[in-house]
């Protein structure tokens, strides 16, 4: 029974896409619930029959069987087998009996990339779009949406109905756009699939600063990508660049008590080197072409940030990076993120006066940096920017962090 408990929700997480992906297709868009039924109910199943029985010798064909029978078993009994399958059924009646569900690997794989463009459409707003990329393409629960977007279960359902119908009302297709449409669909997938892991890396839950599973799914659907030779463009291989630097920092970034580790602070020994690794690669590929995106900025100053020296050189680079960043699509969170590396390389007087400038003073991080910047040089200052951030971030660890920058400088 403890076996069956603690391997389906792991299945849930990895299978569960994969079948909903494959029976959406062959159901349509417009039926997405149906193809979400049975593989929810297959798990149910899964989870009554193996706590009795015990585990069957494969689980994953288990459940693929189950699913494609339930699925059949679906299609046999309804008039969606009539308008979906038998026009694609040329001879007689023996080959409706035939009818096969194709769970291979490739077909998965396809299903599931153009699943994504579907998800990732633009009718739909980008909260939808994260939403439903959470729930269908990675197998994520309501709760866990919900506690995502720091809301409640009703919010979420009421998000996925309404993107949903929208979907179902333009007459949505999961396929891949035509090469001439490719460009501009790719970039939304793009954008929502960097939210997606920032929303991980950044977590803005209250319990939890970093979702390694978000992230991780996040990278999964951005390979997908990579494996497809119409979406292999060297801008998906600059955001997988910047993913795989970001992601060889996360055993650094918080400590055992769950508290925010600053990048200055961090144990360069538990940076992941593959990682790194990966992320050169990826940028180098990145760079084919003349199309500069703020993946190819983002992820070259990610770049920077895995070298352990702390040079000038290595800030004055970062620093020009973002400099360009905010040229290319401004952003208050990056023009904050650059008066960092500006003190860095500048010191942090010239820091402070362009931090202020921003006056970001309902975000937590605008106070944290000041706090930052002004500590050693007026300390009092320093209190209330750490004070105003504690009072404003809704992540545990953030708050830790705070207090205890509170305290040392109190002690002081």
């Amino acid at each position: 029974m403890k076996q069956s408990e603690e391997l389906i929700p792991h299945l849930f997480r990895t299978e569960y896409r994969k079948l909903t992906a494959v029976l959406t297709k062959i159901f349509g868009l417009e039926h997405i619930e149906i193809a979400e039924d049975i593989s929810s109910d297959t798990f149910l199943m899964a989870s009554e029959t193996w706590g009795i029985k015990g585990l069957p010798e494969n689980p994953v064909a288990w459940l693929y069987t189950v699913a494609k029978n339930k699925a059949k078993d679906y299609l046999k009994r309804n008039t969606l087998f009539d308008q979906k399958i038998i026009p694609h059924i040329q001879n007689n009646i023996s080959e409706i009996q035939e009818f096969e569900i194709d769970l291979s690997d490739q077909n998965i794989t396809d299903c599931q990339l153009q699943m994504m463009f579907a998800v990732c459409h633009p009718s739909i707003s980008t909260e939808a779009q994260i939403s439903l990329s959470l729930r269908v393409l990675c197998g994520f629960g309501i709760d866990e949406i919900a506690n995502a977007f720091l809301t409640n279960k009703e919010v979420i359902n009421k998000r996925l109905f309404r993107a949903k119908e929208k979907l179902r009302t333009e007459q949505v297709k999961i396929e891949l756009p035509n090469p001439s449409e490719i460009e501009n669909r790719l970039e939304i997938v793009l954008r929502t699939l960097y939210l997606l892991f920032n929303e991980g890396y950044y977590s803005s839950g209250k319990d939890v600063t970093l979702r390694k599973d978000v992230c991780l799914e996040a990278m999964r659907l951005t390979n997908l990508l990579l494996e497809n030779k119409a979406t292999n463009k060297p801008i998906v291989n600059a955001l997988i660049s910047l993913m795989c630097f970001h992601s060889s920092r996360f055993e650094a970034r918080i400590n055992p008590n769950g508290e925010t580790i600053l990048y200055q602070d961090q144990n360069e020994d538990l940076w992941n080197e593959e990682l790194i690794i990966q992320g050169e690669y990826f940028l180098n590929q990145a760079y084919v072409g003349d199309k500069l995106s703020k993946y190819h900025l983002e992820a070259g100053i990610a770049y920077w940030h895995t070298l352990k020296q702390d040079t000038k050189e290595k800030w004055e680079n970062i620093l020009q990076l973002y400099n360009k960043l905010l040229q290319l699509e401004y952003s208050p969170i990056a023009a904050l993120n650059r008066t960092y590396a500006l003190s860095k390389a500048n010191g942090k007087n010239e820091a402070i006066i362009e931090a202020e400038k921003l006056n970001l003073v309902s975000n937590h991080l605008y106070h944290a940096l000041l706090g930052n910047l002004y500590t050693g040089i007026e300390n009092s200052k320093a209190i209330f920017h750490f004070q105003a951030a504690l009072k404003l971030t809704k992540s545990k660890a953030d708050k830790l962090v705070m207090a205890k920058n509170i305290h040392d400088l109190e002690s002081a």
